[in-house]
């Protein structure tokens, strides 16, 4: 199947998705600062650069997209460039088990939150995160 855009429009397209401050994101760090927690973003010197820092818990929080990190239930393969989005995806789930195992030798105790159970629950999301501050 070909693509419907030809290759500077779908080149144009990819280039304004964001990785930083994405909705679910914004919309997590908004929940958890509604009911009073502090935390710092974008973690600059840790593996991976964690979306949210809980420094002194040493807990960290991802937000996973789930097309992008390829979430089983979520995700749906593209009809087109199939080796690429393979190669892709397997890129950054191999990405993100290293930043885990890096973060965890560290001592940082490290969440992955998806996208889908942001937009279908946060509160529940907004809850697990705090469980594990015990």
């Amino acid at each position: 199947m070909a693509d419907s855009l030809s290759k500077e429009a779908r080149s144009s397209l990819m280039s304004r998705v964001k990785s930083k401050n994405t909705k679910p994101e914004l919309a997590l760090r908004r929940a958890l600062f509604k009911r009073g927690l502090r935390f710092r973003i974008h973690g600059k010197g840790l593996p991976g650069k964690p979306d949210i820092v809980f420094k002194g818990r040493r807990l960290v929080v991802f937000c996973h997209g789930c097309f992008w990190h390829g979430h089983e239930g979520c995700y749906r393969r593209p009809k087109t460039n199939i080796s690429f989005w393979d190669a892709k995806l397997e890129a950054n789930r191999a990405r993100d088990c290293r930043n885990r195992v890096e973060l965890e030798t560290m001592g940082w105790r490290v969440i992955q939150v998806w996208e889908c159970d942001i937009s279908r629950n946060i509160e529940e999301v907004v809850e697990n995160i705090i469980q594990c501050f015990e």
